[in-house]
């Protein structure tokens, strides 16, 4: 079933979810009682008046989020010295010096160790050019690194390549297998290698059945390693319970950084040029970061939307986070600022649209939305004609930022992408209401919409692409590619992180409970085959990254997939969007609040 459900996920078209017949909802109200899911949880509610239409008391759900714990003052407060010139300065002449070891290393071992240092302590982004220089010819030298029969520098040379677009073939790991087709079991004394390896197999597309037993293998490997008292070095045994946790290629480049900073400090073979300079460039991009913070919460304050819509989530440090964990650099503050306004604002309509909406009105919201006509606005109910506008006014004014900076005309493009999530959104209200519970597939053929990335990458690809293309406005239009898988991994993680806090609120089932529902598999047995369809995705997701014709610069790319990066950090232990007192709190404050000491 699950390679069935992949392939549908391929070639199904959205216009075909959002088709999907009200006629046999009445069939599946029940629970399935055999596996003791509760199809709809107890609701909160609350009692309001609302003018406009039905006026009069009525009864709406709400999720009782509780308010922001970063409030304006705090965040209008922060204050950071490395804004200065002075550090600036320093930080240019330890770039000079570090260019000269990239490009002076002799020895190919050593200048992919160094590669690989800079990219977790975010530095690659100021030697990109070097960097494909030298890995460029190593796509036709892999033999060295096989003849010497060394697991460790094959494995980190092929994530190397792989992540970087020169496609190297899985058969480079034969060697190091026996007579029997199976890793050797001699590697497991080779734990620098395995932990390589692990990390490496994290890079394989469809098909790859090498990569997927170097995974199985190395797991394996590194938990028994992990849990050996008298034998482990407790330096890279924390190195390999992190990659555990999660593998290198699905963190966040910016929280990996922070983390790898302090992990790299405390290692025998630290270089101090590197440090000195990861900590000082850390610091001043962090001090990029919190102005346009305080801007965007200016902005937000003067929206209104917090103290008029009560009901929704007020996030904006959160999405300013996920902003930032999608593209950090600091020339692209425009784009970072703009996602952190729409993640606000699909965040407190999609509150809307799941807690607080009535169907009748989400209806009229939806063609509003669809129409993209402020007259509309007269049929809504006050709070709705409040949403609308500050929607309108807003993605309108990015629309002609655009329209400014490179004179493409954008607006048909964002009006019809929240359009389509509306209407998605509004599949999921009748679900709801109607008490039905879709399939597995079905639910994911209109949730990897209403997950909102595909509408994030749509403003996105306008905010740093300057070169617009007819083909890549195409796959952005009809959700094709890089969007749709990104998309589906988003949305399993989401649910895999939430579902148990909006069940308890009253929300339509998730992921989790269509599989239940559907199988009668027990919770613990769909959250494996949840967990399985994500590592599949990814294979697909690689497979478009690579791909040399993509008609996506690599700057998008890196943004759509970072988009997934972040998903899994905020939803790795439960829900970090919804519930701000846990790791996200942390994340926070170490990556836009504290500057690293130095």
């Amino acid at each position: 079933m699950a390679h069935q459900l992949l392939a549908s996920l391929s070639i199904c078209s959205f216009s075909t979810s959002l088709r999907t017949s009200m006629a046999p909802f009445s069939a599946r109200k029940s629970a399935n009682t055999s596996t003791g899911l509760v199809v709809r949880a107890v609701q909160s509610i609350e009692t309001t008046h609302e003018p406009g239409i039905n006026a009069g008391n009525i009864t709406r759900r709400s999720a009782e989020y509780k308010h922001t714990i970063w409030t304006f003052d705090d965040i209008q407060s922060l204050r950071n010295d490395y804004a200065g010139e002075s550090y600036k300065r320093r930080a240019n002449k330890l770039k000079e010096q570090v260019r000269v070891m990239l490009m002076e290393e002799a020895d190919q071992l050593a200048q992919l160790n160094l590669i690989d240092v800079l990219q977790r302590l975010g530095l690659s982004y100021h030697f990109e050019d070097q960097i494909q220089s030298i890995l460029k010819p190593m796509q036709y030298n892999i033999e060295w690194t096989i003849n010497d029969n060394n697991l460790y520098a094959t494995a980190l040379q092929f994530r190397l390549l792989r992540q970087h677009g020169y496609w190297i073939p899985q058969e480079v790991f034969n060697g190091f297998k026996d007579e029997a087709g199976k890793f050797k079991a001699s590697l497991s004394e080779d734990i620098e290698g395995i932990l390589s390896l692990y990390e490496a197999s994290y890079h394989s597309i469809e098909d790859e059945s090498v990569l997927d037993e170097a995974r199985d293998f190395t797991i394996k490997n590194l938990k028994e390693y992990i849990q050996q008292q008298h034998k482990k070095d407790e330096n890279l045994a924390i190195f390999a319970r992190h990659a555990l946790e999660l593998p290198l290629h699905w963190r966040t480049e910016r929280l990996e950084t922070r983390w790898f900073i302090n992990a790299y400090e405390k290692k025998k073979d630290m270089n101090h040029i590197l440090l000195e300079l990861a900590k000082l460039d850390f610091n001043i991009v962090q001090s990029v970061h919190q102005e346009d913070l305080k801007l965007e919460y200016r902005w937000w304050r003067s929206t209104g939307i917090v103290e008029r819509m009560t009901f929704a989530r007020d996030r904006l440090v959160e999405n300013f986070l996920w902003s930032t964990g999608m593209i950090f650099e600091p020339q692209f503050e425009f784009c970072r600022r703009m996602t952190s306004r729409n993640i606000s604002l699909l965040t407190t309509i999609d509150d809307m649209y799941d807690v607080f909406g009535r169907l009748d009105e989400l209806e009229l919201f939806t063609n509003a939305v669809e129409r993209w006509d402020v007259n509309t606005m007269d049929q809504l109910p006050d709070y709705m004609k409040f949403c609308f506008l500050a929607l309108h006014n807003s993605i309108n004014e990015m629309a002609f930022d655009v329209l400014k900076q490179n004179g493409f005309h954008i607006i048909k493009y964002l009006k019809k992408v929240w359009a389509d999530l509306c209407k998605a959104y509004l599949v999921e209200a009748k679900w709801y209401h109607s008490g039905y519970t879709p399939t597995l597939q079905e639910y994911i053929e209109n949730a990897w919409i209403t997950v909102t990335a595909p509408l994030i990458l749509m403003h996105v690809y306008f905010f740093v692409t300057n070169s617009i293309t007819e083909e890549a406005l195409q796959c952005l239009e009809e959700y094709r590619g890089i969007i749709r898988t990104t998309s589906i991994i988003f949305r399993l993680e989401d649910d895999l992180g939430t579902s148990s806090y909006e069940l308890k609120r009253g929300d339509v089932l998730k992921a989790v409970q269509c599989y239940m529902h559907e199988t009668g598999a027990s919770e613990e047995s769909a959250r494996e085959h949840i967990k399985f369809l994500i590592y599949e995705t990814w294979k697909k997701m690689n497979k478009e990254a690579y791909h040399a014709k993509s008609p996506f610069s690599k700057t998008f790319i890196r943004c759509a997939m970072d988009v997934t990066k972040m998903a899994h950090s905020f939803y790795l232990y439960g829900d970090g969007y919804g519930v701000q007192d846990c790791d996200t709190k942390e994340n926070i404050s170490a990556i836009l609040i504290r500057p690293i000491p130095i």
